[in-house]
């Protein structure tokens, strides 16, 4: 990562896409730059608007078309680093990103993209399988930088570190990833920060890119709760465990399997397709997503019954 200074009075603007496919039930992330870099280049005066931009850089990074495609955020911080990593000291870097949701397809262009589970960044994320192994390290990690400090700040460390990461008894909260991040980068506990030495595991990414693409699954995981984006993610016929996989994978925490299918179906969301998925067991039943029910009525959403399986 190069962090070196160089002196400009510009403003530049960074298109920057979270594209997401969930693929066997594994949430994943259309990364270049050996995976170091979400896709991404500056708005040119060509682009008729933010998003056509988007989707001529992303199109031409990677050959992946872009699908659903939703305005995230815009980051504005002073001295951010620009696509090339360097922070130029009077420039104001300013990157709008959207969040994109495709199905996981090879792509091979000249910057060798890749698609990379998003839990290789974030591995304290996944609950799949219980209370990660990694989260009692982060704890004794974060206790630490909290004892560090004294009186008032003290409290107030550790108070924002067991509500954002579950300790204390505090219940965990998936949609926190970004708090999570943003603390740990505050802590110097991963190699973006600018005094990090001995970082927690995950992958790091270029300038922000992380804190980016923490962004991008926190406002999926929010969202499945209330719109059937999930189903942008789904083929056009799939069972129900495939459809419960593919939210656990977003979501990170394994769901009550009795729980979803009952909501599914009061909801009216899916309809059988009439065929079946024959997996080596008993046959499945094939279903399909019924769009016309975004005409019918104001979807509430999936409502993930978040319990463990």
């Amino acid at each position: 990562m190069d962090n070196s200074f160089v002196t400009a009075d510009t403003i530049s603007v960074n298109l920057i896409a979270v594209l997401v496919a969930v693929t066997e039930g594994d949430p994943r992330v259309l990364t270049v730059a050996d995976a170091s870099a979400l896709p991404s280049g500056p708005l040119e005066l060509g682009h008729g608007s933010l998003q056509a931009g988007l989707r001529a850089w992303v199109e031409r990074q990677t050959h992946h078309p872009l699908g659903y495609v939703e305005q995230l955020y815009t980051f504005a911080d002073r001295d951010r680093a620009g696509l090339t990593g360097q922070r130029v000291i009077g420039q104001r870097v300013i990157s709008i990103s959207y969040l994109g949701l495709t199905r996981e397809r090879p792509a091979e262009a000249a910057s060798h993209p890749r698609w990379q589970s998003w839990y290789d960044m974030f591995p304290w994320e996944d609950w799949r399988a219980g209370l990660p192994p990694l989260h009692e390290a982060i704890g004794v990690r974060l206790a630490a930088w909290a004892a560090g400090a004294s009186g008032k700040i003290r409290e107030a460390r550790w108070q924002r570190a067991a509500i954002t990461f579950g300790l204390d008894r505090v219940p965990w909260n998936e949609e926190l990833i970004l708090q999570r991040y943003e603390l740990l980068y505050e802590a110097g506990l991963v190699p973006e920060a600018p005094d990090c030495a001995d970082p927690v595991p995950g992958r790091s990414m270029m300038s922000d890119h992380r804190r980016i693409l923490a962004t991008g699954i926190a406002r999926l995981r929010a969202k499945i709760k209330y719109r059937p984006v999930v189903f942008e993610l789904m083929p056009d016929s799939f069972t129900l465990l495939q459809l419960q996989r593919c939210v656990e994978a977003i979501a990170g925490l394994r769901l009550h399997k009795q729980n979803f299918r009952r909501l599914i179906e009061q909801q009216e969301l899916v309809e059988e397709t009439g065929a079946s998925a024959n997996s080596g067991g008993r046959p499945a039943k094939l279903f399909r997503f019924r769009r016309e029910v975004l005409a019918e009525r104001a979807v509430v959403g999936t409502k993930l019954p978040l319990s463990r399986a």
